[in-house]
């Protein structure tokens, strides 16, 4: 059964076939004797019955079984676990260094104005030192972009400029949009702006100024950290995308198919600058205001380039993620899970405002929408931000009721002039759509329902009493 010479025999040797079982059975067969455990020869009498092949064969394995159980024992002794794990661990991180870098190269050299936006998060960090180890930094091919959404961790900005002196850069900043600091932030949206509406908070820390950013540095190619084990949402992301911007946006996600755990692997191998609340329990790194230690007693830490506590606490598939967006929920109730700068259509107007090219929507000029109410004409208008998702989904159904009523129907973009637009255009957020009556009533449509019989009903019936 364990494949000897004897065994082999007894199933096909008739001179050995009467003895076959007896032989098992009075422990003489090798197998009987016990695994690893080798019987010196046999009995002299049945030594005897066998015949002369068998015999043979039987001697020339008791010869044999000290020598094999001797290389045997040298080959447990040469063979080291640990290291070979540590050799797969190793050869793998050159290959994913390799492929991260070679993607890189691939989007810089071939499209103009490459673009990393750095959160500074561990994946990030390691995406930076790339960028150093390729001379992109400092030839200034790959531009450094930060969105400050005025609610990071005090840590963060001050380890930007850690970043920025260890590998000689300077990052473009950018805010929300036409504030200069907290202060200005708080009394232009107000400072529980997130706590009333988070997606309309989103847009304006976030996604605005992402993509103003983008949109400034004349982005040609974005790099970015996503990565496949982040979770369900990127769970087949590619190394490169196309992006549906003008004319596509090259994508690129050099660490696709890197893990968490490569991340630090790659960290602790050059020993490379890392954000500091890594080192009190935080996985990942957003907003202070909803972000949290993994696991909350702040037990598992990265100090000194080495895990304290339970490492799969953080490495665990979607794991790095867990401290993020808690306690938040999106309109429709689900979990938070994105910021919305990487969602789908977050980037659809890059490059292009809304209604723009031979609409039937006409544009207003702030003075336009100033003497709007006063000069006694009927008109739809719609307070909207291009960069706003819902804004986008009203386009083709807004587009339709201009074409179909007898009225002027406008747009105004708010997210640029918020005091004039909430003081006389009824919008707390976009889009607003406002009916305009002949005595200069402003009237909102609060109705979420925005398909073109919903709308038009609107209109015609608020004519129609203001009448």
């Amino acid at each position: 059964a364990d494949g000897c010479s004897v065994c082999c025999l007894a199933l096909s040797c008739p001179d050995t076939a009467a003895v076959r079982v007896q032989d098992a059975q009075d422990g003489d067969h090798p197998g009987a004797a016990g695994l690893g455990q080798r019987v010196p020869g046999l009995d002299p009498h049945r030594r005897a019955r066998l015949g002369p092949q068998a015999q043979g064969l039987a001697c020339g394995r008791a010869q044999e079984e000290p020598r094999a159980a001797m290389a045997s024992s040298m080959m447990a002794a040469s063979f080291d676990m640990e290291a070979l794990i540590q050799k797969t661990k190793d050869d793998r991180l050159a290959h994913l260094e390799q492929q991260a870098m070679d993607a890189i190269k691939v989007a810089v050299e071939n499209n103009e104005n490459a673009v990393f936006p750095n959160a500074m998060i561990a994946g990030d960090c390691v995406i930076t030192d790339l960028l150093h180890r390729l001379d992109y930094l400092k030839n200034g091919k790959v531009k450094i972009m930060v969105v400050d959404t005025f609610h990071l961790f005090p840590e963060t900005m001050e380890f930007l400029k850690t970043l920025e002196k260890h590998y000689g850069f300077s990052a473009e900043v950018f805010q929300a949009e036409g504030c200069k600091d907290k202060a200005e932030y708080d009394k232009k949206f107000g400072e529980d702006l997130w706590k009333v509406d988070i997606e309309q908070y989103d847009k304006v820390c976030k996604v605005e100024p992402f993509q103003r950013g983008l949109k400034t540095l004349k982005t040609g190619v974005m790099l970015n950290g996503r990565r496949r084990d982040h979770g369900v949402e990127r769970a087949y992301i590619d190394l490169f995308e196309n992006a549906p911007i003008g004319g596509g946006m090259a994508k690129v996600n050099p660490l696709a198919y890197w893990t968490f755990e490569d991340c630090f692997d790659y960290i602790t191998k050059y020993k490379i600058p890392i954000h500091p609340l890594h080192a009190q329990g935080y996985p990942s790194i957003g907003d202070a205001k909803d972000t949290v230690k993994v696991p909350a007693d702040g037990s598992v830490k990265f100090v000194d380039y080495k895990f304290e506590g339970k490492a799969s606490e953080w490495l665990d598939y979607a794991a790095e993620r867990k401290g993020r967006f808690v306690g938040l929920a999106n309109k429709d109730g689900s979990t938070k899970t994105e910021c919305g700068i990487h969602v789908a259509g977050a980037e659809r107007t890059f490059e292009r405002d809304l209604w723009s090219e031979n609409s039937a929507v006409k544009e207003l000029s702030k003075a336009d929408a100033e003497a709007l109410p006063k000069k006694g004409e009927e008109a739809v208008v719609v307070v909207y931000a291009p960069w706003c998702k819902f804004c986008q989904a009203l386009e083709p159904a807004y587009e339709e009721l201009a074409k179909e009523m007898g009225i002027t129907v406008a747009k105004y973009r708010g997210d640029e002039d918020r005091d004039f637009v909430q003081s006389t255009y009824n919008t707390k957020s976009f889009p607003t759509i406002n009916v305009v009556t002949k005595d200069g009533k402003v009237i909102k449509y609060e109705s979420e329902e925005r398909d073109v019989p919903s709308m038009k009903k609107f209109v015609e019936s608020s004519l129609k009493v203001a009448a």
